[in-house]
């Protein structure tokens, strides 16, 4: 198959179902004294997990692509440590940590 666009790539669209579960889970239990800091860091990390594919993608230039997948696997896994972070503050139950570790 050929990818035209990141968008197109199923990496991609499997991680962008996991970004907005992230922001769902982060608005439904984490409180407002958070705002500036798990929450920020959480969203943040989540957020670059696809913004790097697309950045990969982008370049063209297959070594380059390779690198900013790296970088975006760092990112998820940086957001599975503040999901562990958040699971540790009590902020979510277990049963969403495992989904989400799957996930």
């Amino acid at each position: 198959m050929i990818y035209h666009r990141f968008t197109d790539l199923d990496v991609y669209k499997e991680c962008r179902k996991f970004r907005t579960e992230i922001s769902k889970v982060v608005k439904d239990n984490f409180p407002p004294s958070e705002k500036f800091l798990l929450t920020s860091q959480i969203l943040d990390a989540s957020r670059s997990v696809t913004a790097n594919i697309a950045e990969g993608q982008g370049r063209h230039y297959y070594q380059e692509n390779v690198r900013f997948c790296r970088i975006s696997k760092g990112s998820l896994e940086e957001t599975l440590e503040h999901l562990i972070t958040a699971y540790d503050e009590k902020y979510i139950e277990r049963e969403t940590l495992k989904r989400l570790q799957i996930q």
